[in-house]
């Protein structure tokens, strides 16, 4: 390592790393949702809607997606609450990105959506399970283990597409 590495301020993952299971994983989470709000900062709405590969995956489809994902397993699966009393914008809304959608309005349903994720996981233990229809039942750790890559898969598309847009890269690009 070089010096200057050595002065580098530690990453959310990187603070979890001598922490409790729980600590980690939520630290994995929450460095993951914040890379996906710098991917889309600073976008124009254009930008946000701009298809640079054959799918109809967008830079803002990415976000807005994540919100919905966040919505559907920490609301409806963990929480079981029903579609009409989600709080936010539902999941089958995911990647259609209109004109009136901003980077500031995606991320502050984003932002809104990791709200209610992190108050509902916070009363709840990582063994605690929940009916699913596919699985049978889901815990607390599974969740957060799929939203882990979920959301880190989802951030390497989003930094691809960035790259594409603006030429920004890297972690904080």
């Amino acid at each position: 390592m070089t010096s200057s590495q050595d002065e580098r301020p530690l990453a959310l993952d990187e603070l979890a790393s001598a922490g409790n299971e729980r600590e980690v994983l939520e630290a994995f989470i929450e460095l993951y949702r914040e890379i996906i709000k710098r991917k889309v900062a600073g976008l124009s709405p254009e930008q946000l809607r701009e298809q640079l590969v054959p799918s109809r995956t967008t830079v803002g489809g990415v976000i807005k997606h994540l919100a919905g994902v966040e919505r559907g397993w920490f609301q409806l699966s963990l929480a079981g609450r029903s579609p009409a009393e989600l709080i936010g914008v539902p999941p089958d809304e995911a990647w259609s990105v209109s004109e009136h959608d901003t980077a500031e309005s995606l991320i502050a349903d984003y932002d809104e959506a990791c709200d209610q994720s992190r108050q509902i996981a916070a009363v709840h233990a990582l063994d605690d399970c929940v009916p699913h229809p596919r699985m049978g039942q889901v815990s607390l750790r599974w969740i957060y283990v799929h939203m882990i890559e979920e959301t880190a898969r989802h951030a390497g598309h989003a930094d691809i597409l960035r790259e594409q847009t603006d030429g920004a890269t890297g972690f904080d690009g």
